[in-house]
């Protein structure tokens, strides 16, 4: 390994945008690994600044840390990924995307159709749940999750 590819942690955060905390708290979690100088000053690979806009957007899409932990042990430690490593974590992520923007489309469509009738409660509404018929298949958000 060519030390032109480690950076500083304070680089790193740099090019992430992340707070030097931030990459401490993955580095704890395992999902980033340092390489430690002589004087036992942090260095990361180039590739982790992949790695950690990866962890970025996966927080965004709704993706929790185990889920994150999970696709990432796909990647291999101490090298670029490449787009072979990526397309096999997109293939085994798509349906988990697939199914929350399904979900996220849905409930648009029903905050619109909810809040289009004007009484902004469903146990009141004669139009969608006259009777309050959907109480009766479960708790929860059930014109949503069923």
């Amino acid at each position: 390994m060519d030390k032109n590819d480690l950076l500083p942690i304070g680089e790193l955060a740099r090019r992430t945008g992340l707070a030097v905390s931030a990459i401490r708290f993955y580095e704890d979690k395992g999902l980033i690994a340092a390489y430690r100088t002589m004087g036992n000053q942090r260095r990361f690979l180039r590739s982790d600044i992949r790695r950690l806009s990866f962890i970025l957007i996966a927080q965004k899409l709704g993706l929790g840390l185990a889920e994150i932990e999970t696709e990432l042990s796909k990647l291999p430690m101490g090298r670029t990924p490449s787009l072979s490593d990526w397309q096999k974590i997109s293939r085994s992520m798509r349906t988990a995307i697939d199914e929350k923007i399904a979900l996220l489309s849905l409930t648009r469509r029903k905050l619109d159709e909810c809040i289009g009738c004007g009484c902004l409660s469903l146990q009141r509404c004669q139009l969608y749940n006259r009777d309050d018929r959907a109480g009766t298949r479960g708790a929860g958000p059930r014109f949503v999750l069923d």
